[in-house]
């Protein structure tokens, strides 16, 4: 079953059983993956875009979060937590610093990379291997460390 399909049949399970949080939080998702195939006019969505616009929504609540602790609002960060659960459930499995590292290493020895200013090359591409599995913050934080 496609991501988007699941989705869609999950908001209407929690519908029926009356869980408003998850609803909520699948409604935004749905609709925010309605839009872009209105934007892009796609006849059918992909996997891809889909993971796309969950990980964009999961920074967002991840930046909400952060925000919400340094303006001492605990109740506000704790559904925003709670939010954060219910989409990560719908992406792949994370990837671990180490397999993150491992990745980073193979690729700046394939590329030739030595120096920060070849960040931006590696940071791309492995962000096109890890196909969402990790955000672009942890992969910075992980080419930094290597290039120095």
């Amino acid at each position: 079953m496609a991501l988007y399909e699941r989705l869609q049949d999950d908001m209407k399970a929690s519908m029926k059983s009356g869980e408003t949080l998850k609803l909520s939080v699948l409604r935004m998702a749905v609709s925010a993956i309605k839009l872009l195939e209105i934007d892009k006019k796609l006849k059918k969505i992909e996997d891809a875009d889909v993971s796309q616009i969950l990980q964009k929504q999961i920074k967002q609540h991840k930046d909400s979060i952060e925000q919400f602790e340094k303006g001492s609002r605990k109740d506000l960060a704790d559904k925003e937590r709670s939010e954060l659960l219910i989409l990560e459930a719908y992406m792949p499995k994370q990837m671990t610093e180490d397999e993150l590292a491992v990745m980073v290493k193979e690729i700046i020895a394939e590329t030739g990379a030595a120096t920060k200013s070849d960040t931006g090359r590696v940071m791309k591409l492995v962000l096109e291997k890890a196909k969402g599995r990790t955000d672009g913050k942890s992969v910075n934080q992980a080419v930094l460390k290597i290039l120095k």
